[in-house]
């Protein structure tokens, strides 16, 4: 299955980006001048968390556990000097709910890191991805 993406140059260091379902996001360079939008390499990282989130949520529904919030916080250490790739990647996820099992947020975090979360299967050959979750209970 292709997936398909545009981007758009607006001027300076503005782009657009735009999928193939015409969703867009602004994409710029960090200095003031330019700085509307996200940089190319945190949207990466954002991509990950959005990717897992719909995982996790998916999963939990599924299961039928009392998801009331998901919030997850992505961390990424870039190597030094160009390209500066990521190297290290960490993933925090909290977790809310009324009397939610540890076991469940566990296992659909693990799908999704390990088989369905395809971000992370992309960055997996080139970063180190770990995690940690905490449950907050709000029964």
């Amino acid at each position: 299955m292709a997936a398909e993406a545009t981007v758009t140059w607006l001027k300076k260091r503005q782009f657009v980006g735009t999928d193939g379902t015409e969703h867009s996001v602004v994409m710029s360079s960090k200095d003031e001048e330019n700085g509307v939008g996200m940089s190319p390499s945190q949207l990466l990282l954002v991509a990950l968390g959005g990717c897992t989130s719909y995982d996790v949520v998916s999963i939990l529904e599924k299961k039928r556990a009392p998801l009331t919030g998901l919030e997850v916080r992505v961390t990424g250490q870039q190597q030094s000097g160009p390209p500066s790739p990521y190297r290290e990647i960490h993933v925090e996820y909290i977790v809310r709910g009324k009397g939610l099992s540890e076991k469940a947020v566990r296992d659909a975090i693990e799908l999704s890191e390990k088989t369905y979360c395809s971000v992370a299967a992309t960055l997996r050959g080139s970063a180190e991805i770990t995690y940690e979750y905490t449950i907050v209970d709000e029964s």
